[in-house]
């Protein structure tokens, strides 16, 4: 008999990771992204799907596709939209369909989209933005260090 696959987050409730919270509240009070780098790889985040119209059926049914959101800037570079939380994903759009993903798949999809940027949590309660370098890195599995003071990201095995 076949069986199906463990979900990947057993459990999961929709809260925000505790170290995420913590790394993001240190981070609105201080403006520095390291630690919520740090946090993000080992983090949950809820990619958001919506309901996009489709091409209409033969019989006059509208048709629904379900695709991601990318949010374009005033400078054509695009992120992805991502959240910590359930709360924070249906602050902004409480009808998005929240898709579980490790932080780093959410990166390897922005950029596999063309996009430059992972919008974290933009309806809040502390928005953050990690793109080009970072969201790289993030998606190739890399560790961010303190090194020398200051910031610096390491291959893992």
């Amino acid at each position: 008999m076949a069986s199906l696959a463990e979900p990947a987050f057993p459990g999961d409730d929709g809260s925000v990771d505790p170290g995420l919270a913590a790394a993001l509240t240190t981070y609105a009070a201080d403006g520095d992204l390291g630690p919520v780098l740090v946090a993000l790889d080992r983090a949950r985040l809820l990619v958001p799907v919506v309901a996009v119209r489709g091409e209409t059926a033969a019989e006059g049914d509208k048709e629904a596709d379900m695709a991601t959101v990318m949010l374009t800037g005033a400078d054509g570079r695009q992120g992805l939209l991502a959240f910590s939380a359930l709360a924070s994903l249906q602050r902004w759009r409480p009808d998005a369909r929240p898709v579980p993903v490790w932080a780093r798949d959410a990166a390897r999809a922005a950029l596999a989209e063309g996009a430059t940027a992972l919008l974290l949590d933009l309806a809040g309660p502390v928005r953050a933005v990690v793109e080009t370098e970072d969201l790289q890195h993030l998606a190739a599995g890399d560790a961010l260090v303190v090194v020398g003071g200051s910031w610096g990201w390491t291959r893992q095995p």
